[in-house]
């Protein structure tokens, strides 16, 4: 049993050692850092205590990126999740499975693509001078002659809320096919004898036969929303001002243009503490579906 125990541990070192290094040592050491203020340019640190975390949560940038990552994630679960899985459950219809796998590919590409080529894809498209957006509203009759999307303080973030919708749709109404597919088929044929219709089948068999899988999706894209960084950093930099800015992007201003260690560490704590508590309480809904 000894040696057993042995030869598992020896297996498991080298996967440990690299998650210290790469993860739970430097996690600790930015709980630390941020009670100090520091450069990386200049050799030193002053210690401050907990400044940086009173100056955060008086800081009104702050206080937008939290809004604009909550925006994020409350128009996520109803562009990811619930058109997720209004397409996921089409395509396992009967009348759709023999066309499903084309469909299933064509909305899976866009989220195994890279967010340069998607940014700049929907910078192009809502371009005021030469994107097709304000053509076609102008075509539907609006006035779009001072129409800026992602220019505009108001319309910036949603701009890059729907380029993110279209990328990452796809993927969601995926894992929702695979929960599914699990349902028994029977289920749905009894119901159909009954008289049920494709929508009631859906609200009373599809529906509470992936509620695990539904939550478990949820968290993902709540947890994903609070790390939000590629789509704004490429579609907008945070602009204009700060209209569109989000956490990890007002960190990386903060950090590495600001040179202000200190209080972009301080941010950091807050984004992991965020990400951790909603990590838990994924796990903690992961587990109410086993018996």
């Amino acid at each position: 049993m000894k040696k057993r125990h042995i030869t598992a541990c020896l297996f498991l070192a080298p996967a440990i050692i690299v998650m210290l290094i790469f993860m739970y040592i430097p996690i600790v050491q930015n709980f630390y850092y941020s009670l100090f203020n520091w450069s990386i340019y200049k050799p030193g640190k002053t210690f401050v205590g907990l400044k940086y975390f009173i100056e955060l949560f008086q800081d009104k940038v702050f206080w937008t990126c939290l809004r604009n990552n909550t925006l994020y994630a409350l128009i996520s679960l109803v562009g990811q999740l619930g058109v997720g899985l209004v397409v996921a459950a089409i395509l396992e219809a009967k009348f759709m499975r023999k066309h499903s796998g084309f469909f299933r590919t064509v909305f899976f590409i866009p989220s195994v693509m890279s967010f340069m080529v998607v940014g700049l894809l929907w910078q192009l498209f809502f371009n005021p001078n030469v994107g097709p957006f304000n053509g076609i509203l102008k075509a539907m009759g609006m006035n779009t002659a001072n129409l800026n999307i992602l220019g505009n303080p108001g319309t910036a973030i949603f701009g890059v809320i729907f380029a993110s919708q279209w990328m990452y749709f796809g993927y969601m109404a995926m894992l929702l096919i695979i929960g599914i597919q699990k349902v028994p088929d029977e289920l749905y044929e009894a119901a159909e004898i009954d008289g049920a219709n494709a929508l009631q089948r859906f609200l009373h068999i599809t529906i509470p036969n992936i509620k695990e899988m539904i939550l478990v999706d949820c968290i993902i894209i709540v947890v994903g929303s609070f790390k939000l960084f590629d789509e704004v950093f490429i579609m907008t930099n945070g602009g204009p001002g700060y209209a569109s800015e989000v956490i990890s992007t007002y960190l990386y201003r903060t950090a590495f243009r600001a040179d202000m260690m200190g209080s972009a560490s301080a941010m950091a704590v807050v984004l992991f503490v965020i990400t951790f508590a909603l990590s838990i309480f994924q796990m903690k809904i992961s587990r109410s579906g086993e018996e």
